[in-house]
């Protein structure tokens, strides 16, 4: 996809000023993303998970980098090997054959490289909301090096690359990742979350967000990010960006909007997750589409993704999945959701097929639902396989369904108990009752939703009926 960007990388030749530009800008936003899912999953969570959380997606910046430097490049946008358009060769691994004046369409193959390379960070840092707080770390980096060899990069080549058999024999439009990032990572968090199980206290007690606004930091930074995701995909037609930038605006505001009259019709409140959880699902849904619908269609597609995602995040509780951070209903959903729209409602912009709406066949749909069971079905298989293998070999949840705990994270806040008891206290109490004091503040801390009927955006998390 991407038109004229997704072409053969050529030896020399004219560059787009600025296309270029934009492009590294375009990058440098995709990959603040990830820093803003650790916040934003980092504030769901409870507090003693929060910096394990963070190190989940961090841990993914590093090695994914590491891999797509070495053969990640080569393998999803190489020249095809066997002419079947499943896999990339290693021509270009390390980078080699990449010289400074090498372009891909019209920009830099070393900046599309890297435009890239943010994609396949944000991918796998998704997946850790689906085991959030029950993951070994050890296997759940090991777990970010295999998905992304094993799964990432053959999906990329599949869909971005113009050999790929998704782009070029299924024939399926996704212009910047809904089925490779959006529902590949919502599939690959099921069986994930189906590996470690369930957490002891699912179905009895809602997830309480430790700090909502680390949430909406992490949502302000993933939003922001967002603008870079989709219209660094349609730099080829002029005037596409810009449809991708305003498109990306009004599905995240309508989806907040759909989200909370669901909210509201289930529970007759509508909290601050709840509008934050929208904003993502509405980008999300977008994704597969960015400039290749109108305006108006990209605010339906957010407000129904918004109206849908929010029921779809009950259902694990109806099957019994521990998905933590709903990405499941959220990523998995949203991305299929948004293909199917696509198929609908495409005006064929930069895809150059129009959809059902706009005067095509029934072909794009069909196509659209070709590549949404494939890649999904494939995500999801070789997911569960390697995190069968790594939790039979080294471990992937934490033993006895325990909390990974960070023991600094927890003498802070000793002491900023003790601070807050001393500063009640005024120095005059006897040690005896500042010492029960400081229990009763550490209970309270501890309390979880419902224990002392408490109500409200600090105590309702993801997959709370909302």
């Amino acid at each position: 996809m991407y038109g004229a960007m997704h072409g053969a990388m050529d030896a020399a030749g004219v560059f787009d000023s600025g296309n270029t530009a934009w492009l590294m800008m375009a990058s440098a936003m995709v990959m603040l993303m990830a820093p803003g899912l650790a916040f934003f999953y980092g504030g769901m969570v409870k507090t003693g998970q929060v910096i394990a959380m963070l190190k989940m997606c961090f841990a993914c910046i590093a090695f994914v980098t590491v891999i797509w430097f070495a053969v990640g490049y080569s393998l999803a946008f190489g020249d095809d090997a066997g002419g079947l358009g499943l896999i990339g060769d290693l021509g270009h691994a390390f980078m080699m054959g990449v010289p400074l004046d090498s372009r891909t369409g019209t920009v830099p193959t070393v900046m599309f490289s890297m435009f890239h390379m943010s994609f396949a960070i944000v991918t796998v840092a998704l997946i850790s909301g689906s085991v959030a707080g029950r993951a070994k770390m050890t296997g759940w980096m090991i777990f970010v090096c295999v998905w992304t060899l094993l799964v990432y990069v053959p999906m990329a080549h599949w869909v971005f690359d113009p050999d790929g058999w998704v782009a070029k024999q299924v024939g399926a439009v996704d212009l910047s990742g809904g089925t490779v990032v959006e529902l590949s990572s919502g599939a690959a968090g099921l069986a994930l979350a189906m590996v470690a199980g369930k957490r002891k206290d699912f179905e009895r007690q809602t997830i309480r967000p430790h700090n909502l606004p680390l949430v909406v930091i992490g949502l302000s930074l993933l939003w922001f990010g967002w603008f870079g995701f989709n219209t660094g995909s349609s730099l080829t037609v002029p005037g596409a960006a810009a449809m991708a930038f305003v498109n990306t605006q009004f599905a995240a505001g309508a989806a907040m909007v759909g989200w909370a009259v669901t909210s509201w019709f289930r529970n007759r409140k509508v909290s601050l997750l709840d509008m934050c959880m929208g904003a993502v699902t509405g980008m999300v849904a977008l994704t597969p589409a960015a400039a290749d619908v109108t305006a108006v269609w990209a605010t339906v597609i957010g407000f129904l993704a918004g109206l849908t995602c929010a029921f779809a995040i009950s259902w694990k509780f109806r099957f019994g999945v521990d998905d933590t951070l709903d990405v499941v209903g959220i990523h998995g959903w949203g991305g299929l959701f948004g293909m199917v729209m696509l198929g609908l409602a495409s005006t064929g912009l930069v895809s150059g097929q129009d959809g059902l709406f706009y005067g095509g066949s029934w072909s794009l749909l069909g196509r659209q639902l070709t590549a949404v069971v494939v890649l999904g079905l494939f995500s999801f298989g070789m997911t569960a396989a390697i995190g069968t293998v790594i939790e039979r070999t080294v471990g992937f949840r934490l033993p006895g369904g325990s909390v990974e705990e960070e023991q600094v994270y927890d003498r802070d806040v000793d002491v900023q108990l003790q601070d807050l008891t001393d500063s009640v206290r005024g120095g005059s109490e006897e040690p005896s009752e500042a010492a029960a004091l400081l229990a009763r503040l550490r209970e309270l801390v501890a309390v979880e939703p419902g224990d002392a009927g408490v109500d409200g955006d600090a105590v309702r998390g993801p997959g709370s009926g909302s």
